[in-house]
């Protein structure tokens, strides 16, 4: 299976936990690694970007956002990139283009998943408008997958590339 993993990170140029998971892939012939902090260096998303960014989810079967948890959500540039690509796709000419294929998040978070549990909401219930974005639009929602206590030398990679499979 094709798998898009969508990436973004609000401090890339200091990763070490999602720059090392994403180093570990590289070279898997079935994943395509698609940073947007080193694609959109300016940080924007324009809609003469909108065509082959639309053609790449098409390229694939399985679709993965991946980011660091940061004050409950997304980076804003992968925010940006759902208001910007996500909006053409529904209301362009290619609305059905995402129905039947696999939508998943895989996400780092620096706090204990006790932390997370605790909270009335939960990761699941953090997750829930990114996914719900996806439901809208036809594809199959994967439970998330979240590295609590995301550190670069307790890194399960075994586990992160299950999951990716």
């Amino acid at each position: 299976m094709k798998t898009l993993i969508i990436f973004s990170h609000t401090y890339w140029n200091d990763s070490k936990v999602n720059r090392k998971l994403l180093e570990s892939i590289k070279d898997f012939k079935d994943i395509t690694i698609h940073n947007l902090n080193e694609i959109y260096k300016d940080n924007k998303i324009s809609k003469d970007n909108v065509k082959s960014e639309i053609s790449l989810l098409k390229e694939h079967e399985k679709i993965i956002f991946q980011f660091p948890l940061f004050w409950f959500s997304t980076p804003s540039l992968l925010k940006e990139w759902e208001d910007t690509v996500l909006t053409d796709i529904l209301y362009g000419s290619e609305s059905k283009c995402l129905e039947g294929k696999t939508f998943q998040i895989i996400t780092t978070a620096g706090g204990e998943k006790s932390f997370y549990d605790s909270l009335e909401f939960g990761i699941n219930t953090i997750l829930s408008p990114i996914n719900t974005t996806f439901k809208y639009l036809g594809l199959k929602i994967e439970n998330p997958y979240c590295i609590y206590q995301a550190n670069a030398d307790n890194l399960n990679l075994n586990e992160y590339h299950k999951y990716l499979r």
